[in-house]
């Protein structure tokens, strides 16, 4: 009796997630079957598959490309989005490692701090940010990579605190006994043992920094397209817009990031598991 109860349950949770995945995927095969119509035909029937009258084969994606100079785009996109990730993934983890280890109120403090970065709202800063930034030349590719290693800290901290709670002591004391220097020890025992704490915190900042249009609009603005901005600039004036160039860069643009997702997703659950609960 419990078997059957428990199966049936089973076969309802399947039935849920997959009516679930229905709903977050059709937009995305929507934005994909009408990246292959002609313009005028997006709007009169977005809804019904590409025909011999409807198709246009990859015309739509040449015009997006030329458009909006999606390499450009992709390349700001791209140096943005591994450079902050990457300075995310270790500052933050020296950070973390440095808060735990080290026992004072001082450290205590920076930690909540961090943890209470996560609860501001980015619209209550954005402005006196991109004021400083300004003030600061970091209006740049290069500089606004800082202003992603503060905004991305918070959760990142957090993760990394919680795992490092769970490392034993005792693996860092032996490798300080045979003579190994704080850094060397971070680098050598601790870190390889976050690796999935760390794919976690990449994973989730770059599907953040990729797909973020309001920061690197704010501080770079048009002289450095990144591939949200750019897309944005296929509307052209008094609301008129290339719907086909716009489907097909949206398919392009998420192309990347979906990829990475699908190679690291496995590495989600378990790191955020281990970094939550553990702290």
């Amino acid at each position: 009796m419990k078997q059957k109860k428990k199966s049936w349950r089973s076969t309802l949770l399947v039935v849920f997630l997959t009516i679930l995945a229905v709903f977050f995927l059709a937009p995305v095969f929507l934005v994909l079957m009408n990246s292959f119509k002609g313009q005028f035909y997006i709007s009169d029937a977005p809804f019904a598959l590409p025909d011999a009258n409807t198709f246009v084969g990859l015309k739509n994606y040449w015009n997006g490309i030329q458009k909006v100079g999606f390499f450009s785009a992709f390349g700001y996109s791209l140096f943005i989005t591994v450079c902050s990730v990457a300075a995310i993934v270790l500052f933050c983890a020296m950070t973390a490692w440095y808060l735990v280890r080290v026992k004072t109120r001082m450290a205590n403090g920076l930690y909540y701090l961090f943890v209470f970065s996560m609860v501001v709202p980015f619209q209550m800063v954005m402005f006196t940010m991109s004021k400083i930034a300004n003030l600061l030349r970091l209006d740049h590719p290069v500089g606004i990579i800082l202003l992603y290693l503060g905004f991305g800290s918070g959760l990142s901290v957090f993760l990394y605190s919680g795992f490092i709670k769970g490392i034993p002591l005792d693996v860092e004391e032996a490798a300080t006994i045979d003579g190994c220097r704080p850094l060397q020890t971070f680098f050598l025992v601790v870190f390889p043992i976050l690796k999935p704490t760390a794919i976690t915190v990449a994973i989730l900042n770059a599907m953040w920094i990729w797909n973020d249009y309001l920061l690197p609009y704010l501080v770079i603005g048009n002289r450095y397209r990144t591939i949200p901005i750019a897309v944005q600039y296929l509307q052209g004036g008094y609301g008129s817009r290339d719907m086909g160039a716009l489907m097909a860069t949206l398919i392009l643009a998420i192309i990347p990031i979906v990829v990475f997702y699908l190679a690291c997703q496995k590495y989600i659950i378990k790191g955020v598991m281990a970094g939550a609960v553990k702290g």
